[in-house]
């Protein structure tokens, strides 16, 4: 069976992500300091050591979870010796994930990634004033069911589904107001949980569309390259590899729907029993088998995890 090397989302941050790769690896190091020149600050710094805050704004968060996951993706390439085209049948990414995925697979290099979701993450924040919009995750609730919820709470304001991440994990995004409204909906309904989310914008909304223009501008002046591998794109829940493709579904993305539980269910349907989570945290490990029973999640997070991984290959 086949293999899918997948990337975290924003929430998988924490002080201290990706220190121990730097103190392993000077592979691991050398990402830091791409990523570091990129965005002409010390974001390292903030991500070895804090504060918390700093890394919880968006528009740090966003590259440095890449940092993390590319640092991973060097050094089993470096390290491990391996070619990710032939150990991987694809890659996915989760939200700002994708452009992990995209940088793993040769569209884009460090450089470009880092000082792309640097834009997209201030674009994200500004697009709506704090406090105006929000997000909240659906416990126990199908897409079909949160859809309902995010329409009667929406009462002529904006409620949508924005991440569909595994059975009985739905997150919805709008203004304040609608979210609230849907928590108490949700309630009514005998969903399990509905719990709003530690967010300061309502992400992959149609709130979000400014955002949306500022990275149709950002992408078009940056050269996109055929992916040694296919990326499984959010939008879509299906595999893209040309370039013009790829740029117009990171636009999409802003404002759409991540399919992650699509997406996963489309690499098992197609051979793949193991994913391997490549940075920070093991958010999509733990959704795997909830996607489905044979779906295996791996967290590639410390030295030790990639030596035990490249021992099974």
């Amino acid at each position: 069976m086949a293999k899918a090397i997948v990337f975290p989302g924003q929430g998988s941050q924490a002080v201290g992500m990706g220190k121990d790769l730097a103190d392993a690896f000077t592979v691991a190091r050398e990402v830091f300091l791409e990523v570091d020149d990129a965005l002409s600050e010390n974001l390292s710094k903030k991500m070895f050591e804090g504060p918390a805050e700093d890394l919880l704004l968006t528009e740090n968060a966003q590259p440095a979870l890449m940092a993390v996951s590319m640092a991973v993706v060097r050094v089993l390439q470096q390290e491990g010796k391996i070619s990710l085209a032939e150990t991987f049948k694809y890659a996915a990414g989760h939200s700002l994930g994708e452009y992990s995925a995209l940088c793993a697979a040769g569209a884009f290099d460090v450089t470009t990634a880092a000082r792309l979701l640097r834009i997209r993450g201030k674009a994200m924040q500004q697009a709506v004033p704090v406090g105006q919009g929000g997000m909240a995750a659906l416990i126990g609730a199908d897409l079909e069911q949160a859809k309902e919820v995010a329409a009667e709470a929406a009462q002529g304001d904006v409620c949508v589904a924005a991440n569909d991440n595994a059975p009985g994990q739905v997150v919805l995004s709008g203004t304040t107001a609608a979210i609230d409204r849907a928590v108490e909906i949700a309630a009514k309904k005998g969903i399990k949980r509905a719990v709003k989310l530690a967010v300061s914008a309502p992400f992959h909304s149609p709130m979000m569309q400014p955002a949306a223009n500022v990275m149709a501008e950002a992408l078009a002046a940056v050269r996109i390259k055929t992916p040694r591998f296919p990326v499984i794109a959010n939008v879509t829940a299906r595999p893209v590899t040309a370039p013009e493709e790829i740029e117009k579904l990171l636009v999409a993305q802003v404002t759409g729907s991540v399919r992650w539980r699509e997406s996963m269910l489309f690499a098992q349907e197609n051979g793949v029993d193991t994913l391997a989570e490549a940075g920070s945290g093991k958010v999509l490990t733990g959704m795997a088998k909830r996607i489905h029973p044979e779906l295996k999640g791996i967290a590639l997070n410390t030295p030790q995890d990639i030596e035990e991984f490249l021992k099974t290959l």
